[in-house]
Formats: C-alpha cells, structure tokens, sequence
C-alpha cells in the first residue's frame, strides 16, 4: 500500500498501485466501502491483469487519514484527486467509478476531460436527491448520525445480512459518510448526468443483473452510452461477481480498442 499527501495539508490518502503495461484503471468506490476492501479481487483477474491499477481509499474511509477538519463533499474529494492523478503523471487513465464514487468520477473527468480515455460507471449516482441509503443519512442532522445514527446503520445491516458493508462502513469517519451523502443529495451545477452525457470519451454504464430494470438502461443507451451488465449480482457487483465484473472492464476497454 502507497500514501499520498494532500496538497497544503498533512492528510494522507492510501492505494493500491499494480503494476501493468497498459493504460492505467482508476477506482473510485462507493459510499461505506473502501478501493481496499473492494476490487482487489476485481484487480487480480486476469482479463484486467496487463492494466496498472490504482485502488483507492477516499479521505475519510478504509486506511485512509480521517481528520475531522476536511469538508467531505464529492467536489473536494474530486479536488484532490486532480492533485493526485498529476502527482503520478496519469496523462492518459481509465476512470471507473461505484455508485456514489461515480459523482466523484464525473466531477474528475470534468476538471481533466483531456486525460480520460474511457469513463466505465458502476450503478453511478447520476442525479441530485441520492440513492437509498444517502438519503437515509442525509435525513439526520449531522450531529445526530455522528452520535447514534452511524452505530444504528452498521446494526441494522449486520441484522439484516449485509455484513461486508457493514464491516467496511464501520471503518468510515460518520462525519465524511455524513457530508458526503449530503453532497450527493443536494447534487451540482451541471449534474453529473448532465456532465456524462457531455463528456467526449467512450463511456460505459455497468449494471447489476438483478438490476436491469431500472428505466436508466434504457435512457443511457439513448444518449448513446454503452450498457452491459453483471451476472448474478446486484449493486454491490465487486463482491458479488468480482470475476463478471472484471470481464465486463474488459469488454469495455476492448470495444473502444476495437
């Protein structure tokens, strides 16, 4: 594992960087999970296995630094980011993004269109107004969900046998689950469909199977968005399927190539 420090701070992001020969994968995961926890099965597989890939945790989560005083909203986690990706001198890299890691992708490849040579979205949060469980977060008060509503969460979904969520969630600072789920909440001028539909790099949006029925599958393929799915898996697909996963990535890179 590799740390970078955030510019103008003593904050500190970890990752994953293997090695390969081909255009570099960045991971961007989701709300309660971690790139660590995620997709380094997805990463050992070999369709993927000749990429570089950079699997990282975002500030406030997994082995990443937690400090208290870092605004956690999908804007500023995508600001250091920028840093980050020219710090490794990524002048060309492949920008894949969970959920609501997808915002966070979206509002990267908008500062740095010119160094995305594909965008691959897992079940991106697309709009303003969230996905379930941002909402349930964003329903509290901040202060609220620091002190009773983050240990509440990671109860009821042990209960109800999500226990790898739970697990990796429980590694998150509440505060950073908080803002951020905020963030995707209140959305952004553009959105971040709005900003999909604009970029000029291949794009492809990955659905769970389980999950095909949502209206998107359609209206993305309209604005001329690729679409492929995960066998056997629903949201949480790097766990589920990591291998379909893997060869859904794979398609998608060998489609463009082709």
């Amino acid at each position: 594992m590799k740390e970078y420090t955030l510019k103008n701070t003593s904050f500190k992001i970890r990752y994953h960087d293997f090695p390969g020969s081909e255009t570099a994968i960045l991971f961007i995961h989701g709300l309660g999970c971690a790139g660590s926890f995620d997709y380094p099965n997805v990463a050992s597989q070999p369709e993927v296995s000749n990429h570089r890939r950079i699997l990282i945790d975002l500030l406030g989560a997994g082995y990443s630094d937690k400090p208290r005083d870092f605004t956690y909203t999908i804007q500023e986690h995508a600001n250091y980011l920028l840093d980050f990706v020219n710090e490794l001198k990524l002048d060309r890299f492949i920008l894949f993004g969970h959920s609501l890691g997808g915002s966070v992708a979206l509002t990267l490849a908008a500062m740095c269109e010119e160094k995305v040579s594909q965008l691959i979205l897992t079940e991106a949060n697309l709009d303003s107004g969230g996905g379930f469980t941002t909402k349930v977060i964003a329903s509290f008060e901040q202060s609220e969900f620091i002190s009773t509503g983050f240990a509440e969460m990671i109860h009821e979904n042990k209960v109800n046998s999500n226990e790898l969520w739970a697990a990796c969630f429980s590694n998150w600072l509440p505060q950073a689950a908080y803002q951020a789920s905020k963030s995707a909440v209140e959305g952004q001028t553009p959105s971040w469909r709005e900003i999909l539909y604009g970029l000029s790099c291949p794009k492809t949006f990955i659905f769970g199977e389980k999950n095909m029925s949502d209206p998107d599958a359609n209206i993305l393929a309209d604005h001329r968005i690729r679409i492929d799915k995960v066998k056997d898996a629903g949201h949480s697909m790097a766990w589920e399927n990591p291998e379909d996963l893997a060869r859904a990535i794979m398609t998608s890179i060998n489609v463009v190539r082709d």
